[in-house]
């Protein structure tokens, strides 16, 4: 069918596309800028090259994958898809490694963070050089093989409603749900991770409280907050097209009654979330915030950002790697505590 009618073979609204390109144009724009500035901030700072943030490029890199964005565009553009099979299998595979991918990283951001500040004393012996990468490897691969199943039961198709090539989420109720779980699985962990170390961080200041010690909040549960922000912020974006999967998927008739306003609306929310990361980091993590505005100030005068890095490494030390995002522990230690 075409892309600008309903399946009832209505006429949707003129402002309609309009809208959505919009929305599509904007979300590319940041993500591809946000996301590039957070891989160069963190491979290009000292303070934010360590084994912790380097889940948050796995995750930027899946937030980069906005091949599908750009073909949604030119559906829009043609009110229908004119790009063959091909692509609108390559369209919805790639969609569905940013989505699986993101999901597996949150997942292995919020361990990494539980065990850091739950498990201090065995942390460096679990997350040592050449073992983060071999954990961001492990979580590809995971998400690899969550998505070759949907290729051989043939349920990536072209949705008119949302202009992209998808899942068919009343296609197969038992595949939906398996969908459904590799969701919400992961998300029952994040949750189980970030209870433990909010229980660990109130438990800290109490203590601290009653010896008459400041508490640990302002810079290092601002650093907590950032990844925790980041995984509430990916709930509320997903949870609307989620529910309406899993219900679908218990019961068909459910597709019928679902506004096609409401259908349309989570799928364009949940892809609006791949711009927000890089935000939620520059706002509440100091060291992502001047990392940023490093690399535009590089950009901007090169010459003098050549100077001023020329100057700060002969005045710099011998370098020494600074904790994850997260860093709760000094003076209070968080294993004394469990």
């Amino acid at each position: 069918g075409a892309g600008g009618t309903r399946p009832s073979g209505t006429p949707r609204p003129p402002w309609v596309a309009p809208a959505l390109s919009a929305v599509l144009i904007v979300t590319t724009a940041v993500a591809i800028v946000g996301n590039l500035l957070v891989i160069l901030s963190v491979l290009g700072n000292r303070k934010l090259r360590n084994a912790g943030n380097l889940f948050l490029v796995s995750l930027a890199l899946a937030d980069l994958a906005l091949y599908p964005y750009l073909l949604i565009l030119l559906a829009i553009f043609h009110d229908g898809w004119a790009l063959g099979e091909v692509r609108c299998k390559a369209s919805a595979f790639v969609m569905g490694l940013s989505v699986i991918g993101s999901v597996f990283d949150i997942t292995a951001i919020a361990i990494n963070r539980y065990c850091y500040v739950c498990h201090s004393v065995t942390y460096h012996l679990i997350y040592c050089h050449w073992h983060t990468p071999l954990y961001i490897c492990l979580v590809w691969l995971l998400t690899l093989l969550a998505l070759v199943p949907s290729f051989f039961v043939g349920f990536l198709e072209y949705d008119p409603r949302i202009y992209s090539c998808t899942f068919i989420q009343t296609a197969s109720a038992r595949y939906t749900v398996a969908v459904a779980v590799v969701h919400f699985l992961p998300m029952a962990v994040v949750c189980f991770c970030y209870l433990r170390i909010w229980a660990l961080v109130l438990r800290a200041c109490r203590k601290v409280k009653s010896e008459d010690k400041p508490c640990l909040w302002s810079s290092n549960i601002r650093s907590f907050l950032t990844t925790f922000v980041v995984f509430v912020i990916f709930v509320i974006c997903w949870a609307s097209l989620n529910c309406i999967g899993l219900a679908e998927a218990i019961d068909s008739e459910v597709a019928l009654q679902v506004p096609e306003g409401l259908f349309v609306t989570s799928y364009f929310l949940a892809y609006f979330n791949s711009c927000l990361n890089a935000i939620v980091y520059g706002i509440l993590n100091q060291n992502f915030c001047r990392g940023y505005k490093k690399i535009a100030s590089a950009l901007w005068n090169p010459w003098h950002y050549l100077q001023d890095s020329s100057k700060g490494s002969r005045a710099e030390g011998p370098e020494s790697q600074a904790p994850p995002v997260v860093n709760i522990q000094p003076p209070v230690q968080a294993d004394a505590l469990l």
